[in-house]
């Protein structure tokens, strides 16, 4: 190699070499400038416990990948998100090609991100849910306008049913939410304030200890004596519920390959057939199967959506 250029001092020729390997080395590049990977299908969550939910993405992740060579997709990786925004960035950016998510926030997704529904989530059975509305017995209120005034407690800012749902339900009847400061706080006489208790049991005994008027959770949450002990339960009534609406969906990004996509959808509507999916679908949030989207799922995400968007307008 010296000979060929007799003015380069023969060190930094040697130097050159290693740097012309390195470049050689390098994943070809997109037109964007970044890395191809093409190869990769990457799955994310939104989290504030990324260690858990990696352990419960990871198994299920890596059964699809595996049947996924015939497209192109070798590699399976997990992208954390800490909120919806940072989500939305992910899918903008190309960062993430899969997302497992309640209907509500993946209307949002849809909309803000242009994010694509692929299948609905089945989880212990079961592909739809509806939200009730609970108070104390002795506490005076049996509708949702007898909610003016007082308070209730949600769950947390991601919950379909126990946040989107029954908030954009008192906006459409006309009750203003305001946030309240803690639970000894009170709201405006004509408005209802909110606070998020973080978990079922939390809001149960919220509840049941007068701190909050009324709460909302699931049905299924409302069956679970360890969300909502005996001791509690004989001592609330329920005073309203909404129609089903779907769990939990799977959504992939709108620009991902078609090929990968359509490969994904088959993969993951197969997967209750597989005893090898058996125990990642049990991991991955209990889930027991996949299931096409049809005109009434269509139906109930656009009537999602459309609360949704109000929630986050209104009071976010």
């Amino acid at each position: 190699m010296t000979a060929c250029f007799p003015h380069i001092p023969g060190r930094l020729i040697g130097v050159l070499a290693v740097l012309l390997v390195c470049v050689l080395l390098q994943p070809v590049a997109r037109a964007g400038g970044a890395p191809d990977q093409r190869h990769v299908l990457v799955l994310g969550r939104i989290s504030d416990d990324p260690k858990a939910h990696y352990e419960q993405l990871k198994p299920l992740l890596d059964f699809v990948v595996a049947r996924m060579g015939d497209v192109g997709i070798t590699e399976g990786r997990i992208l954390m998100a800490r909120d919806a925004q940072q989500m939305q960035s992910y899918l903008r950016r190309g960062r993430v090609d899969w997302v497992t998510e309640t209907a509500s926030g993946a209307t949002l997704l849809e909309s803000r991100a242009g994010a694509t529904p692929l299948v609905l989530t089945e989880r212990n059975g079961v592909s739809r849910y509806h939200t009730i509305y609970f108070a104390r017995r002795d506490s005076g209120i049996a509708s949702l306008e007898d909610l003016r005034g007082r308070s209730i407690a949600f769950q947390n800012r991601q919950s379909t049913s126990a946040y989107f749902v029954p908030a954009a339900e008192l906006l459409a009847l006309g009750l203003p939410l305001e946030i309240l400061l803690s639970p000894t706080d009170q709201p405006a006489a004509g408005s209802v304030g909110y606070l998020f208790a973080r978990s079922e049991l939390n809001t149960a005994s919220w509840v049941h200890k007068r701190l909050i008027d009324a709460g909302t959770m699931s049905d299924l949450d409302w069956a679970d004596p360890h969300r909502v002990p005996a001791a509690f339960k004989r001592d609330f009534v329920v005073f309203h519920e909404t129609p089903d609406f779907p769990r939990a969906l799977e959504m992939v990004r709108g620009d991902l390959d078609r090929r990968v996509a359509a490969r994904l959808r088959e993969v993951l509507l197969q997967a209750s057939d597989d005893p090898d999916a058996r125990e990642p679908l049990r991991r991955f949030f209990g889930t027991t199967g996949f299931l096409p989207i049809d005109a009434g799922v269509r139906r109930d995400l656009e009537q999602l959506r459309g609360g949704a968007l109000r929630v986050v307008r209104d009071i976010e």
